[in-house]
């Protein structure tokens, strides 16, 4: 058979074929779909989740009355007049003096109404020393912390006329203008770095500016089109600026990725000696074919976030499914295109000292890493030991996980000491325990001024402070016109969130049955900080079974079919299991049990957020695929061109050392980025996804998966007869010579 002469098969071989016969045409529609995709995106704009679309339960009925009733909500705002030293009583004169001077200061600023002092609503502590002001801003809520400045300036003006108390702002609007002065460039900074750290690691990893740009250009357009995506989309299933960080996240690391595995094939034949046509067609064959079964497989685990039926996270599957799609779809045919354009100019740019070294390595498809080809040489000769060292090693990290406690993280929590508003949140939790984050009671009745429902609220009031569950003061407010009422009741426990939610439990399942539940039209379900937190939990655990079974069974029929080898499918699962299961037990032994903590930032946090483990498995089920799907082609290539299956393995885990170790790397850094964010939940998220990636690129592919591959031998490719009828996706790449490298010009274009 001649070099040029290569049977191949498969959707990205005739991909890749057409796109290198039809570059400008594939190159163009690539162009025009970017354009057309953001173009109709930004028309169509972008339909964000509704709060009350939020969650389902109580919290998403009470949302649903007040939406219905026209309720407008104003964004809520408290000083807080507190005694530095308890020498100043509430009932002192100074201290009037300076509830009368906040008093007038917030009104005088025009942008705040209904203004009420602590000696008429009672919002006085019980030791005397700590009183509220309580108002709200003018306007939208949402905008409210766009205007709340000149009301924050009027209080600080109040606080330097009286050095003995303490007068300090805390609410929905001037927590959001803190939060975002501290942190609002952050996620952009973190976001814009991500693609220079990038660019950087694959200028290291091919040594030439052009090569090292195509993955780069490549992600940041397959992003850019899926944010046009995201517009249309958005008008079915509503997004998020969460989803877009992730978006942006998944679609750096796998956009990024497939490229560098389609590239770095594509060299490895051409310095083996084969023309310039037949490289990019075994790259088509090969590389192509595992970036479209990883595409797939990533597509799938997101997927599975869609079965949680959480707005958030269905938004985040959605977007992250899409920009997989888009990049998978892009590295199949556009790439091609431009390396069949470039031909030997894909080399410019070369930095000289990392051209030499690459140049001294000669054949990278031969020679691979001479780390990886040592530590091959140990795990081969001693399987066993590799497995009990690794595997044991994995499951003492993994361990921790059983004691896994997962809230919603308190502002403390989140912030720690960073913010000054978080002291004073602390303070108002001492001072008025569940002050800060009340429950509230949505109560919708046919006609709410009848007496048998005032009679129920009174009797709700009272009994929500002799149960127990609240200390008071319990406020009513009526809204007549609609027979709606809102009551406010602050829980015991405050911030913490163990307690707080006993109070809850106790107001929704004894309070409210022997008050409000006897009287007949009535509902009355309850939300608030606390139980938005509840039940997001509840259905987020609710959905866990669902999720993983979704993932698990599909990822495991994806690999059955593309490698047709119920063994493969089997390791498949289980190794990307016990990596996930390292990555929470890392998360657990930093942030709960603060082991190390100091290391990154996350002192006394105590706790996972909720949301991490489900949406961690997820994304790192999928993303493990690509460096799995990878190896174990090239593994099975070699095996089906007649090579031992211990040759098989050392062949292919030596040569997909350097590009599986480049794109490890690249992730590690793109998510360490976020590990070093303010937030407590994104630094989480950081840190667990870049400790994952780290032992899946490591320890699993470089040691378990060729020691456990070694031990099983050729049960590796194990297929029961009754499994012979599924489809055969696999890729069938005969062996073929090589010829002499012929002398290519810089310009010289790749035929297919």
């Amino acid at each position: 058979m001649g070099n040029t002469d290569v049977r191949v098969r498969g959707l990205a071989a005739r991909a890749g074929g057409w796109s290198a016969r039809h570059r400008w045409a594939a190159v163009g529609i690539w162009i025009l779909f970017v354009v057309l995709a953001m173009g109709l995106g930004s028309a169509a704009g972008r339909v964000d989740v509704d709060e009350s679309d939020q969650l389902k339960g109580e919290t998403h009925t009470a949302a649903r009355i007040i939406e219905d009733a026209g309720i407008t909500q104003p964004a809520g705002e408290t000083v807080l007049i507190q005694s530095t030293d308890g020498a100043v009583k509430a009932t002192s004169g100074e201290f009037r003096a300076a509830v009368s001077d906040v008093v007038k200061a917030v009104g005088a600023t025009g942008k705040v109404v209904d203004v009420t002092s602590p000696y008429d609503t009672r919002t006085i502590s019980r030791d005397g020393r700590s009183a509220l002001v309580q108002f709200d801003m003018r306007g939208d809520a949402d905008t409210a912390a766009d205007r709340v400045e000149p009301v924050l300036n009027a209080v600080a003006g109040v606080q330097k006329d009286h050095g003995s108390l303490r007068i300090e702002e805390i609410g929905g609007a001037s927590m959001k203008k803190q939060y975002d002065d501290a942190f609002g460039n952050d996620f952009q900074q973190a976001e814009y770095s991500a693609v220079p750290v990038a660019l950087g690691i694959l200028l290291v990893a091919f040594g030439a500016l052009v090569a090292a740009l195509l993955p780069v250009g490549l992600a940041i357009t397959a992003i850019m089109a899926t944010m046009g995506l995201m517009g249309l989309v958005s008008h079915v299933q509503p997004m998020s600026d969460t989803a877009n960080s992730v978006m942006l996240l998944v679609g750096m690391a796998v956009g990024v990725d497939y490229c560098l595995f389609y590239l770095r094939r594509e060299r490895e034949e051409r310095d083996a000696g084969r023309d310039a046509g037949t490289a990019l067609r075994i790259a088509a064959a090969t590389s192509g074919r595992a970036i479209i079964v990883s595409g797939v497989t990533v597509c799938v685990a997101m997927a599975g976030m869609l079965f949680t039926g959480l707005a958030t996270f269905e938004a985040m599957g959605l977007a992250s499914l899409m920009v997989v799609a888009v990049a998978m779809v892009g590295s199949v045919t556009v790439l091609p295109a431009l390396l069949s354009l470039l031909g030997g100019r894909v080399e410019k740019g070369r930095l000289p000292f990392l051209g030499r070294r690459r140049r001294r390595g000669g054949n990278a498809g031969n020679d691979g890493s001479r780390f990886w080809t040592a530590v091959l040489r140990g795990v081969l000769a001693r399987p066993v030991v590799s497995v009990v060292v690794a595997g044991g090693a994995l499951l003492a990290v993994a361990a921790p996980a059983l004691g896994m406690k997962t809230q919603q993280l308190t502002l403390d929590q989140e912030f720690g000491d960073s913010l000054p508003i978080v002291q004073t949140y602390n303070r108002i939790n001492d001072a008025f325990p569940g002050g800060s984050e009340p429950a509230q009671v949505v109560v919708k009745a046919k006609d709410i001024t009848a007496p048998e429902v005032r009679q129920a609220l009174t009797d709700f009031k009272q009994r929500a402070i002799s149960s127990g569950a609240s200390r008071g003061p319990v406020d009513i407010k009526l809204h007549e016109a609609q027979n709606v009422a809102l009551v406010s009741v602050p829980l015991v426990g405050g911030s913490d969130m163990d307690k707080a939610i006993q109070s809850l439990d106790k107001l929704r399942d004894e309070v409210r049955p022997a008050t409000l539940g006897r009287v007949e039209g009535v509902d009355a379900p309850v939300t608030g900080q606390v139980a938005g937190n509840k039940d997001f939990n509840d259905q987020l655990l609710g959905s866990v079974v669902p999720v993983f079974a979704f993932v698990v069974v599909f990822a495991f029929l994806l690999m059955l079919l593309s490698f047709r080898s119920l063994t493969i499918a089997i390791t498949s699962i289980v190794l990307n299991l016990l990596s996930v299961g390292a990555a929470y037990g890392i998360l657990v032994a930093v942030f709960q049990h603060g082991w190390g903590a100091s290391l990154v930032g996350a002192e006394g946090v105590g706790a996972v957020v909720t949301w991490l483990p489900l949406f961690l498995f997820v994304i790192l089920f999928g993303l493990s695929m690509d460096y799995h799907v990878f190896v174990v082609s090239r593994i099975r290539e070699a095996r089906m061109r007649g090579r031992t299956t211990s040759e098989a393995i050392q062949h292919g885990v030596v040569t997909t050392a350097g590009v599986v170790t480049s794109a490890a790397v690249i992730m590690v850094a793109v998510f360490a980025i976020f590990g070093t964010l303010s937030m407590q939940s994104m630094k989480q998220m950081g840190v667990g996804l870049a400790a994952a990636v780290l032992i899946d690129a490591t320890i699993i592919r470089g040691v378990l998966l060729p020691a456990v591959m070694a031990l099983l031998g050729e049960r590796n490719w194990y297929l029961p007869k009754w499994l012979h009828r599924l489809p055969d996706l696999t890729h069938d790449e005969s062996p073929e010579p090589v010829a002499a490298a012929p002398v290519r010009g810089e310009g010289e274009r790749l035929s297919v």
